[in-house]
């Protein structure tokens, strides 16, 4: 059956659950750095701690997940119902958990593991039908002077490497490295079934919504848009972290949470949620008609930490 964004729009609303994964170089750290444990979520570490970027690239050189398995993920979230996976390609911290020509600073040209992740995360999912989404962090990367680091952006970019970035840069930012790796995305890996964007802050534009959304539709006209790529261009609703609305729900929606309080790993990563608090999740989100997008974020040896594992196993259907 030939994919069209109808058909997609129809696999998302009967669905009803996906796994959301945040893994990147972030979780080497676990929250940590040079000994000292950082607040806020694990993800966030470079940003939390001010890492400078020569010393944060450091951790590319260390990054070697042995224990990955991507049939393993795959089948841990089909055994609990969950129809769909979304898998962080790219986040905040600017390195690619793909093999990116756009940019050297990736999974398979930086580091001792020299694998494609999502490479492999997209044969499994074929081979299972198992729907695809890519989370891609368009408007933030920590890694490049003005993404995300305008005067306007609240201090959500990298000022401690930077100066206030310029409209100009940002726009250099997007032409050679955030449009080019969205592209690589949507033109490596098969058919995509949602490219999951976030955090659009003010620097990124009507205009560069536009131009990202009308590449999406370009290269796979069947892939849904995610909210968060602003200014009203998205395909399906959505709302803040872990917030679930207590009311329904009309046309395409999504919430996401966390299975404790972070999205990248953190060895103290606050109180894991009761298997019965993530059914009550659950039955929340279908009662009010929104799918629920429950994260995990894997350790930096590639497996799911043993807590996840344990609710994944008591959600078993």
């Amino acid at each position: 059956m030939e994919l069209t964004l109808e058909s997609n729009k129809d696999r998302f609303r009967e669905a009803r659950k996906g796994l959301f994964v945040h893994w990147g170089l972030y979780s080497l750290l676990a929250g940590e750095w040079k000994g000292k444990k950082y607040p806020w979520f694990g993800e966030w570490i470079m940003h939390s701690a001010k890492i400078p970027i020569r010393e944060y690239e450091k951790l590319a050189s260390q990054f070697n997940p042995l224990r990955f398995n991507a049939r393993d993920w795959v089948r841990k979230a089909q055994d609990t119902g969950m129809r769909y996976v979304v898998f962080t390609s790219k986040h905040h911290d600017g390195f690619a958990m793909f093999n990116s020509k756009a940019s050297p600073y990736n999974i398979v040209r930086a580091t001792p593991f020299k694998k494609d992740v999502l490479a492999e995360l997209a044969e499994v999912c074929k081979d299972t039908e198992m729907p695809l989404g890519v989370y891609y962090s368009q408007a933030m990367d920590w890694h490049e002077p003005g993404a995300g680091n305008s005067s306007i952006d609240e201090g959500y970019g990298n000022n401690w490497d930077f100066d206030f970035g310029t409209p100009q840069e940002f726009t250099r930012y997007m032409e050679t490295k955030a449009l080019p790796q969205i592209q690589e995305i949507l033109t490596q890996y098969g058919p995509i079934f949602m490219m999951w964007f976030d955090n659009p802050l003010p620097s990124f534009t009507y205009e560069h919504a536009t131009r990202t959304r009308d590449l999406v539709r370009k290269l796979q006209p069947a892939c849904l848009i995610s909210n968060r790529i602003g200014h009203g261009l998205g395909d399906i609703r959505g709302w803040g972290d872990n917030y679930l609305p207590d009311k329904k729900s009309d046309g395409l929606a999504e919430a996401c949470a966390t299975m404790n309080e972070t999205w990248g790993y953190k060895r103290d990563g606050g109180r894991w949620k009761t298997t019965d608090e993530i059914k009550e999740m659950i039955n929340q989100s279908e009662k009010n008609r929104y799918n629920l997008l429950l994260n995990i974020g894997p350790m930096a040896n590639g497996e799911f930490p043993f807590e996840a594992n344990h609710i994944l196993e008591s959600l078993k259907i």
